[in-house]
């Protein structure tokens, strides 16, 4: 019905209109080219990759299902234990560590205690000592006053007899 209706039907023009269908369909349309090479490529590559992804992932499953099952049950139960029996052993050596602390805390008590002592005993020798002193500085002041009292008396007789001579 097209080549009835169509204006150039019948005349010269018509293998012109022909030729360039032609022509427009080698240069412009691509669509026959490209579903070639889809077609190669997709080929291509289930030929020579085969189903190497598949069995990529394949292999994926089965490391994970393995590791979720097996693996992963085994390391959680290890750390478990040994988790345990480190938290045993760190406070077993917490409970060592305030023993340790406690002794040094009543050593320290001690020492406080003969150092105060020794203090105390410094203190009362020294107040002793300064008893002591008082008391030979009484003596010696007392030994002071009655040897000024003697010389006193001495220079007092010897100025009696100075005056016994000076009427001379």
């Amino acid at each position: 019905d097209r080549r009835r209706d169509s204006p150039a039907a019948g005349s010269p023009i018509q293998p012109i209109i022909k030729d360039i269908g032609e022509v427009y369909s080698r240069l412009l349309d691509h669509r026959p080219v490209i579903q070639g090479e889809i077609r190669y490529v997709v080929k291509e590559f289930e030929e020579k990759r085969g189903l190497r992804e598949l069995r990529v992932l394949e292999n994926l499953k089965n490391t994970i299902f393995e590791t979720n099952e097996r693996i992963l049950p085994k390391c959680e139960q290890a750390m478990r234990d040994n988790l345990s029996e480190t938290f045993k052993r760190l406070q077993a050596a917490n409970a060592m560590i305030h023993r340790l602390q406690e002794r040094e805390c009543e050593a320290r008590k001690l020492q406080a205690e003969k150092v105060m002592a020794r203090e105390e005993k410094c203190i009362a020798h020294w107040e002793e000592f300064m008893k002591e002193q008082q008391n030979k500085r009484a003596e010696v002041d007392e030994e002071h006053r009655k040897a000024m009292e003697r010389l006193k008396e001495q220079y007092s007789e010897m100025e009696k007899e100075l005056a016994k001579y000076a009427s001379f």
